[in-house]
């Protein structure tokens, strides 16, 4: 009995000073605010939009130990293809960056060395948010740490693929959610 006392002080004593000294978790942060309305200027020129694409900054810190690179995606869970909508895939970005700048994945401006993959628009690079008219869609922009420098993923694979392959060697990943829409 007195054991079994023993052992439950001792279980509670640990796993409630665990997390205070566990490390700050993986964090993505962005000047658009989670759970904001996407403003009209960042929705793309294509799909019956016509804003200029604008990508948001994205911030990121609390990095796991062991990250050798990064990916970016930003994904729209609302598409109605049955599988969501890539809208950029970059990876092998150096692990020393914490940052994009407002416009940089408009622009492609990516240390050297990162790929920017196609999208599931067919080509690379970035694609702003474009829900279809009286639609409201969900976008997830997420932040990965992998455990390799370079993914060893061609820039024509498709996103599912470099999902595939980002799930294989993550060492955590950090997200935000934005929405977009209903467009009139």
């Amino acid at each position: 009995m007195k054991t079994q006392i023993l052992t439950s002080l001792i279980s509670s004593l640990l796993l409630n000073l665990v997390p205070a000294f566990a490390g700050a978790s993986f964090e993505l942060t962005s000047n658009l605010k989670p759970g904001q309305s996407i403003p009209a200027e960042y929705y793309a020129g294509a799909f019956g939009c016509s804003a200029k694409s604008l990508s948001p900054a994205l911030v990121w810190k609390n990095v796991p130990a062991g990250t050798k690179s990064f990916a970016i995606t930003l994904y729209d869970q609302d598409a109605p293809t049955g599988s969501g909508f890539w809208h950029y895939v970059a990876y092998d970005i150096p692990a020393d960056t914490t940052q994009v700048e407002i416009g940089d994945l408009t622009r492609a401006n990516l240390p050297p060395g990162s790929v920017e993959s196609i999208t599931d628009a067919g080509t690379p690079g970035y694609f702003g948010p474009c829900p279809p008219v009286g639609r409201k869609h969900t976008y997830h922009y997420t932040i990965h740490a992998l455990k390799v420098a370079k993914l060893g993923v061609a820039p024509t694979a498709t996103p599912a693929y470099v999902g595939f392959n980002l799930w294989m060697n993550s060492l955590g990943k950090a997200s935000f959610t934005v929405t977009a829409g209903p467009r009139k």
